[in-house]
């Protein structure tokens, strides 16, 4: 591969790097410095991606050399929510929010994720299956979805609801979204971006979290990359449409679980 194929590759890819490094760590900051990190793991090291079957996997396993190295932490707090993933992760057994990230979020195959984590298949088919129960065991709550498709809404309706939270409400608009998440507190927010009368659903978080406070927030889009720029505060669970039931399960039991998720700014 030349180094323009190198940077290309690198730059197609580097958005999911920098999606997969937030959920991980609950930070938008702390995820990027580690994508960082694995660029200039590349950088000083160009055969680093080398021996990977692809260019992304490659990527992703120089990415977890360097988290597996450092101990694979989170952001550190003595109280609040994220204090509160801290106890909570510490009860996870090791590796296996890492495997469902990986296999539901980002879509890599079990072969694909047991080669970026350097372990066999068949232990991140076993990860992946117990970091799902662990984390629907973990903790329960109430979840706003604001969706102006009937269908798309019946559907996250009932995947939230399977996995033991309740549903506070289906908002179609900006102003039915602030209405139902004042007469309800939601303790998570499920939100897809362009809505029934052309408002925005990143205008409608924000206008939550100003009027309720803090909240976990999962932001569906059809166009993910424009939403994963660099340029602002991103949202650590981003899910693209048409998207799967398996990464819609992961995205609500790992917001719900840390509690800390960033959002975007309008």
């Amino acid at each position: 591969m030349t180094q323009g194929d190198l940077g290309q590759t690198i730059g197609a890819a580097l958005p999911y790097l920098r999606r997969y490094a937030r959920a991980l760590t609950g930070s938008q900051t702390t995820g990027d410095n580690y994508a960082a990190a694995t660029l200039e793991a590349i950088l000083a090291d160009r055969g680093a991606m080398s021996e990977a079957s692809g260019p992304k996997v490659g990527l992703f396993r120089v990415f977890h050399g360097i988290w597996a190295s450092t101990g694979a932490p989170v952001v550190d707090e003595d109280s609040g929510p994220r204090a509160a993933a801290q106890a909570r992760l510490g009860k996870l057994t090791a590796n296996s929010r890492e495997a469902l990230l990986l296999h539901t979020i980002e879509e890599f195959t079990l072969p694909e994720v047991g080669e970026i984590m350097q372990i066999g298949s068949d232990e991140a088919g076993q990860l992946v299956s117990l970091a799902r129960q662990e984390m629907a065991d973990a903790v329960s709550g109430r979840v706003l979805i604001i969706e102006d498709e009937a269908i798309i809404a019946m559907d996250l309706e009932s995947i939230v609801a399977d996995l033991g939270h309740r549903v506070t409400g289906v908002a179609r608009t900006r102003d039915k979204a602030v209405d139902l998440a004042q007469r309800d507190i939601p303790d998570l927010v499920l939100a897809d971006i362009q809505l029934a009368d052309n408002s925005s659903g990143i205008d409608a978080v924000n206008d939550i979290l100003a009027s309720i406070g803090h909240r976990p927030v999962i932001f569906i889009t059809a166009f993910p990359e424009r939403l994963l720029t660099g340029e602002r505060p991103e949202p650590a669970f981003l899910i693209s449409k048409p998207y799967s039931e398996d990464q819609v399960r992961s995205a609500v039991s790992q917001a719900m679980f840390f509690s800390s998720t960033e959002t975007l700014k309008a």
